[in-house]
């Protein structure tokens, strides 16, 4: 069993007797308890794999984002002193207008990064969520394939 470190994702839950002797009242014949106990298992797995993905995803763009705040802090000191360093009133006015193109156009860059980080996290979250579903879809077909042959089985 792959450890996910939350301590109701990393029960083995096959070995809780009480569940098991509640699952042996239910008995379907053909239908395998085991498997459908390992299907939600691995369930919870994709689903403790996906939130892992998502914090990883938000933690990088936490720190992306204080990265663009202290870059743009330390520019903006820059900047002012010198714009005071400046000669004229027309070469401070031109010297303003090429500071504030510059910095609209990095904010706009710095925003596209960002919603790409965050896209990125989310869809690496959803894959695993998409694959997982495909999978237990497919395990469900087995399920009933093995159910439809015991039933043969026993009409026979």
């Amino acid at each position: 069993m792959t450890k996910t470190g939350n301590p109701f994702l990393d029960m083995d839950f096959t070995q809780f007797s009480d569940f098991k002797k509640w699952s042996e009242q239910f008995q379907v014949p053909g239908l395998d308890m085991q498997a459908m106990m390992e299907a939600q298992r691995k369930n919870l797995e994709a689903i403790g794999q996906a939130n892992k993905i998502a914090v990883e995803g938000a933690q990088a763009l936490a720190q992306r984002q204080m990265e663009i705040l202290r870059s743009t802090m330390e520019e903006a000191s820059k900047v002012m002193s010198d714009l005071a360093a400046s000669g004229t009133p027309e070469e401070r006015m031109a010297k303003q207008a090429d500071v504030v193109r510059e910095a609209f156009e990095r904010a706009i860059s710095n925003m596209r990064e960002l919603a790409e980080l965050g896209a990125k996290s989310n869809t690496e979250a959803l894959d695993t969520i998409n694959k997982r579903i495909s999978e237990s879809l497919d395990e469900i077909k087995g399920m009933i394939s093995d159910l439809q042959s015991s039933a043969k089985k026993a009409k026979k």
